[in-house]
Order: C-alpha cells, then structure tokens, then sequence
C-alpha cells in the first residue's frame, strides 16, 4: 500500500482484534482489575467510599466510577503500598530516579516482565524490527524502565543486542559502526548528540550503518524527526509509555506513523481537561489518564499521566484496532503561562527548527524582571551559519522570533549562540529553567 513505508509486519494477533471483541475483553479485564485491587489499601478504601466493586462492573462506562490515581498518591504510600500481590512474587523493581522527590517504585512478578516483553516486541516489529538486526541501546539501564523494556522486548523478537547504556558518545558511535547496528534505541536528544559527533568525525548519513530508531523518554516535534533522520539515514519511530503504567509498551507507532497505537488489550486509555476532569473530544488536546488491566504486581486505576496529547479512533491502514495517540505535546505540569498565554516547550523546538540554520539545540529561560513575564531563548546556530556579520545575525533572530511568535502565541528575545555552546544530555534534556520558581513569584 501507497501509505506503508515498508512491510507492515504485526506481531501479536491480538493488537487486530475486532472492536467489539475488544471492547468485551477490556470489561472482563476490568472487572477482574478491580478484585485484584481490592486487596490494595488505597483502592479498598476508595471503592467502599464510591460503593463500586468489581461485580458491579458492567461496560466500560463504569470506569467513570472508579478513582484516578496520582503520582501523589504512590508517594503517600511509599515505597510499596500499592503492592497487589505477595512481596514474595515480586522478581523486579522499576521506578523514576527521584529528581523531585523521592523515588516512585513499581513491581513486576514474573507474567508481568513476559508481558511487558510481548508488549514492546510489538510495536519494534511495527517499526521495522527483524530477528537478524543489530539493536543499539543507549538507554540508561537501572531504576529507569527504558533500557530494559525495549531490551527484552528486542530480544524477544530473536534480534542481537548491544546493551551500550547511556554515556561515553564516542564509544557509543565506534560500536554503531564496527558492530554495524542496524536500529538506535535512546531519547531523541540524544540521537542528536551521537548524529552531531559523527558529522564532525565526518560521517556522511550513507555511511552510517542504522536503519531504523526507536525513541522515547521525551516529548519531541516531527521536525526533530526529519532532522534526525536527516542526519542518520535512518527511519525513527516515537513509542510511548511510564514507569508507573509498565513502561515503554503502552503504544508506538505502526508502519504508517501517524499516531502510536495505543495496546487497548492492555490499557484503557482516558483523555480529560486537567482542570475539569471532564473528557475531551477526539482530536483535541487533553491529559492522558490510563488504566493498567493485566499487571499484576502493581495493576493501576485511572492514573494521571500529566501528558498532554490527542486521541484518534479512526481506522488505520496497517490493521491494527487500537486507538492511536498523537505525540505528547508537553506535560501539564511543565507547561509555561507566559502572560496569560499557556506554552509547551515543544511548541518552541518546534518554531526553531523551522528556520534553516538553527541547531536542535536551545534553553528557554523564564523570568518576571518587573510586572511582566519575559522569555529569552538561547539557540544554537549551524556552524555554517554562524557569522560575525551583525546584519545577517540580526535576519536570523528576527525571523526565529517571528516563528516563535506564530507558533507559540508569545514574544520571545532570542540569543543567538556559537556551536557547542550549550549543554548536551544523555538522557532526558532539560531545556527550561524558569526564574519565577526561585523567586516565588509562581
């Protein structure tokens, strides 16, 4: 087909379930979800409060009546309060690093880590994975489920496994090439680091061995797509998942990359107004919210992602049947009000890159000097387009200000800086720092 990029392979039968024998599937699995729950403390209490249990689960509709969950609350019970099953069935523990706070742990049981596997084998197939290629993962491996999860869902397709971790860009690329890797695992800001490295070692993209990418951890523009893979020579697909859910596996995108499919066998998938908690239509933005129906370890109810994105529920080419999701545009806790006007992050990269020259590379300062908020973008120029002429300089800033402005909705100053100037990440790029938090004033 005219829409396919290359063979549209699926691997489990289950992700092209009719939607009516979906839909029956996720209400047993709900039902069964919420008996499981019921030993949890934190759910015990909210069922009796909301005089739900799991008998009275009869359709999807009844989901509305069952608690959302929050970060927040797996903090209050920390480390292990939402444990379902007995510590002795526990084989793994994941979680967040702790960077706000402290860590947010998640359990898996032995089904659990054969489940996640199946579900991240699915959507490397999706995106081109094969038994006979070479995977490169440059996650970090340890209390972040990234590195793992595609790990084994790689080896479980049958394919060969560089566990590089994250870190050390140059021994990251001489295995690339000498072992000749044939798909990139890591955050996409990272790709952009090891692409940046082979440029200046001279590599061309003809000349670099990867043919497709996988990445996640981050929310990343379709720009950031087409300049990875113009850079690399390769074909990247986005995939999406939390610690607090499973990890990566809840969906990623299929052969024609519009929107990740969402693993509906798996995860009921919500999208509301953060502030009113009311559903949104399909195509708008709001806040995932997803439950988690098979896990069992650490099952979850209605969690509150804080990720900001679009359902799509129309039919895909490739056959699969689960609602897709477009990319996260940002999370709701980092959007940015600037005088009124609410901008991601995301939405900025997005304005930059749409003016040749700029590198992918920028840091969004927030600040309130007096009664207004101002916004100062540091970016990155192309070494070939980086000069000491103040006219051309000044053509340059004055056209990214304008894309901001058209994009973003804000005036913005904009700080033109030499190449390699600002800071590089391994892992999640940190790209805001927001000077009002100092002072209090938000």
């Amino acid at each position: 087909m005219a829409e396919f990029l290359f063979e549209n392979r699926i691997w489990d039968p289950a992700e092209k379930l009719p939607r009516n024998e979906l839909q029956a599937l996720q209400v047993r699995r709900l039902r069964d979800c919420v008996a499981r729950l019921e030993n949890v403390p934190f759910y015990r209490k909210a069922f009796a409060q909301g005089n739900v249990n799991a008998d009275r689960i009869r359709s999807l509709d009844d989901l509305k009546r069952l608690p959302l969950t929050t970060k927040a609350d797996l903090r209050e019970h920390y480390p292990l309060g939402f444990l379902a099953t007995p510590r002795s069935e526990i084989v793994r523990i994941h979680g967040s690093t702790g960077t706000t706070g402290k860590p947010t742990f998640v359990a898996y049981t032995r089904d659990d880590l054969v489940l996640w596997a199946n579900l991240c084998a699915r959507f490397l197939v999706a995106g081109g994975l094969r038994p006979e290629h070479m995977v490169h993962i440059a996650f970090g491996y340890g209390l972040f489920t990234g590195g793992f999860g595609l790990h084994y869902g790689a080896e479980l397709v049958g394919a060969a496994i560089v566990p590089a971790a994250a870190g050390n860009t140059e021994r990251q690329i001489v295995l690339i090439n000498d072992l000749q890797a044939d798909v990139l695992v890591c955050t996409p800001s990272y790709a952009l680091n090891i692409a940046e490295m082979m440029r200046a070692q001279g590599y061309t993209p003809d000349k670099i061995p990867l043919k497709f990418a996988h990445f996640g951890g981050e929310p990343w523009t379709e720009d950031m797509r087409l300049e990875i893979e113009r850079q690399m020579g390769l074909l990247a697909f986005n995939n999406y998942g939390l610690s607090e859910v499973i990890g990566p596996g809840v969906s990623g995108e299929c052969v024609v990359r519009n929107g990740m499919h969402i693993q509906e066998d798996h995860f009921l998938v919500e999208c509301i107004d953060p502030d009113t908690l009311e559903p949104v239509p399909y195509g708008e933005p709001g806040e995932l919210v997803l439950t988690a129906l098979t896990k069992q370890a650490m099952p979850i109810l209605r969690y509150r992602t804080r990720d900001i994105a679009r359902l799509d529920p129309t039919p895909c080419p490739c056959g699969r049947t689960g609602i897709r999701m477009g990319r996260v545009i940002g999370r709701s806790d980092d959007m940015l009000i600037i005088r009124g006007a609410n901008v991601f992050p995301s939405q900025i990269e997005e304005a930059l890159l749409r003016v040749e020259g700029t590198a992918p590379h920028y840091l969004i300062e927030v600040d309130r000097p007096g009664t207004l908020d101002e916004v100062t973008v540091r970016v990155e120029l192309r070494p070939e387009r980086f000069s000491d002429k103040m006219s051309q300089m000044h053509v340059l800033r004055e056209d990214i200000e304008r894309q901001i402005h058209i994009v973003a909705g804000i005036r913005a100053n904009v700080e033109l800086v030499a190449p390699q100037t600002l800071e590089r990440f391994i892992g999640k790029a940190k790209r805001v720092v927001d000077h009002r938090k100092e002072k209090g004033l938000i």
